[in-house]
Parts: structure tokens; C-alpha cells; sequence
């Protein structure tokens, strides 16, 4: 038997992907969604050409959430700020006004 240590952290470290956004729980809805898109990415190759971005870093790892992890690792997909909501006027109120 080998001495020789494996690596069975994953990679990149957890500490390099929370440097990335402001919290575990943006990272997890980051790498989720991105996952999600690489995975519809995949699935619709063999339909010709499709709407979805494909993964923007060479990778050997075939799993969609790697690769999504990989991707942010690399700057390739950053979080962003939702748009605010439009404010819509409540119809009802407006009635009862005039």
C-alpha cells in the first residue's frame, strides 16, 4: 500500500468559492442554478444548436456541479444583484380613490 496522501477535498476549496460571493447560501444558489443550466446544456446538444451558454472552463470532471464550482473558481460566472421588482399599482385602491 501507498503512502502517498490522496486528495479528497474538493476542488477548488470551499474557501477559494465563498472568496467569490457573500455567503455559503449565495454559493449554493449560484452553483445550483449554473449546474442546472450546464446540465439542460448537455441534454440538448443532440437537438441541434440551443439558447444555453456551454461550460466556459476545460474540465475532466463530467458532473454539472463541478463543473459550475470550477466555473466560479475560474471568474467565469459571478453573482449579481436581482433586478428590483417593477412596483405595480394595486387597480382596486386606485378605484376606491376616484
Amino acid at each position: 500500500m501507498s503512502t502517498r496522501a490522496f486528495d479528497t477535498m474538493i476542488n477548488p476549496q470551499i474557501e477559494e468559492l465563498l472568496d467569490r460571493v457573500d455567503s455559503k447560501f449565495s454559493l449554493v444558489t449560484l452553483a445550483a442554478r449554473r449546474a442546472r443550466q450546464i446540465n439542460s446544456y448537455f441534454n440538448q446538444l443532440g437537438d441541434g444548436l440551443g439558447h444555453m451558454v456551454p461550460p466556459q472552463v476545460s474540465s475532466v470532471s463530467r458532473k454539472p456541479l463541478s463543473i459550475a464550482f470550477e466555473e466560479i473558481a475560474a471568474d467565469k460566472i459571478i453573482q449579481t444583484e436581482p433586478a428590483e421588482p417593477l412596483e405595480v399599482e394595486d387597480e382596486s385602491a386606485h378605484d376606491a380613490a376616484v
